[in-house]
């Protein structure tokens, strides 16, 4: 009895110790994750001046808001956020139809075919063409200066074709059997049986397809001249590059009150910066708990098993 007692108050002290240094852990990656946004909002709304010397680390000083106000009159910006959410939201949108239809269609034993265009597919994840014939492409289809360059090349996309396709193969076959005996056909079974039934996986895909939509850049770099094209994230590159010149114009707007601009308001290359990344950056950052609750069970349900 006396060794029982001895060994559960091992065992409950083990557990403790691995709890703690467990949460610890945990606790510490959370913090090295989260803290540099943490370092570009208190930095966004500190006076510039101090900003600019390095001096906001951990809390903010001098809390203003003008960078806001001036960053969202910077040539362009408006127009590059519509741009930016329209792209991520119709590529999105194209991108999980795609992958959900494929997914179920490569899952099809009936499709003609099924193995080869299976394997075409998924033999461009690991071929590409290259920059130069992929621009060709581009320009004699017309999709350069156009706003369809963001949505059709992405639309497709093998790995997200394979996920589906073994989330759809792990599903009860009785489902589609059912739904033949009753005279659905293969779309009605899709649309009304196995859609609504994809919703971890398919959430799984729109996070992925969205992050890489909103971030994307290069892009707008290769097929892009026209200005009311351009995306947030290439705004956000020529802003960095030019912060000196945009903060030396963000202080010459104001005429003849420049002089009287304080120093702690007044734009500087390091406000430029770090404002333009806050709003660049914050917006995808919501998107994660709006589909986290399906994420974990998606990867998880989707993944590809040896």
């Amino acid at each position: 009895m006396t060794t029982m007692s001895t060994g559960i108050r091992r065992r409950g002290a083990g557990d403790l110790f691995f709890a703690i240094v467990n949460y610890t852990v945990f606790v510490l990656l959370a913090f090295l994750c989260a803290y540099p946004f943490y370092f570009l909002i208190i930095n966004s709304i500190s006076a510039n001046d101090a900003s600019a010397l390095g001096n906001v680390r951990w809390m903010p000083e001098g809390i203003h808001f003008s960078n806001y106000a001036e960053v969202f009159q910077l040539n362009g910006l408006p127009m590059a956020a519509v741009v930016t959410i329209g792209r991520t939201v119709i590529g999105t949108v194209a991108t999980v139809l795609a992958s959900a239809f494929l997914g179920f269609m490569f899952s099809q034993n009936k499709m003609w075919g099924r193995k080869f265009w299976y394997r075409f597919v998924i033999i461009t994840m690991y071929f590409s063409a290259g920059l130069i014939p992929v621009f060709i492409v581009m320009k004699t289809l017309g999709l350069t200066n156009n706003f369809w360059v963001y949505v059709l090349p992405f639309v497709v996309q093998p790995f997200f074709i394979i996920l589906v396709k073994t989330y759809v193969e792990a599903m009860p076959e009785s489902l589609q059997e059912a739904a033949e005996m009753d005279g659905a056909n293969i779309v009605q079974i899709f649309f009304r049986i196995y859609l609504p039934n994809m919703t971890p996986i398919l959430a799984t895909v729109a996070i992925f397809s969205a992050v890489a939509q909103w971030n994307s850049f290069q892009d707008t770099l290769i097929y892009v001249t026209d200005q009311s094209l351009y995306t947030l994230q290439y705004l956000l590159y020529m802003f960095i590059n030019q912060a000196n010149s945009l903060a030396q114009a963000a202080q010459n707007s104001g005429g003849n009150l420049t002089s009287i601009i304080s120093a702690a308001t007044s734009q500087t290359p390091t406000s430029i910066r770090i404002t333009v990344s806050v709003i660049v950056v914050l917006p995808i950052i919501f998107i994660y708990p709006l589909f986290q609750r399906f994420f974990v069970k998606g990867i998880m349900l989707g993944a590809v098993k040896g």
